[in-house]
């Protein structure tokens, strides 16, 4: 009986253990993305940006903070969309009220980190610094691509 107990919570230890390596606090994403991308600050102000601006179906806000082309996948079909107005007239149908309500409740500590850039809602969002000069010494925060 105690030999069974015990391979249960052996399994459920070894279960969960990389669950709990998982977690990351805000500082640990926040210096990921310093490392790696660099601007971090930045990245705090399009952050809170984005969130608001999807939490309350703000088309303006989403078509300012993306980068043209921007590619869009919605209703089973891959969108390039091409500027500013194009977004904000198909808002939409382009951006579903599902990955609006992942993204406007996005916990900073869950945000995906990679050299591609910043993931929000598991991926439904990504974010990645865009340079604005030729030795990128300058850059902003924009959305690079959204996947419903």
């Amino acid at each position: 009986m105690f030999r069974r107990i015990a391979i249960i919570v052996l399994s459920a230890v070894m279960v969960l253990a990389p669950l709990t390596t998982l977690a990351q606090s805000s500082d640990e994403v926040r210096g990921r993305i310093e490392q790696l991308h660099g601007n971090a600050d930045g990245f705090d102000e399009a952050f809170k940006l984005v969130t608001e601006a999807m939490k309350f179906g703000d088309p303006v806000t989403i078509s300012d903070l993306s980068n043209y082309p921007l590619t869009v996948n919605a209703n089973g079909e891959t969108y390039d969309i091409l500027s500013a107005k194009d977004m904000r007239d198909n808002y939409d149908s382009l951006v579903m009220q599902e990955t609006q309500n992942a993204v406007s409740e996005q916990r900073y500590d869950d945000l995906i980190v990679n050299s591609d850039g910043v993931g929000l809602a598991n991926g439904a969002l990504w974010m990645a610094g865009i340079c604005d000069n030729s030795d990128c010494s300058q850059s902003h925060w924009a959305i690079i691509s959204i996947n419903n």
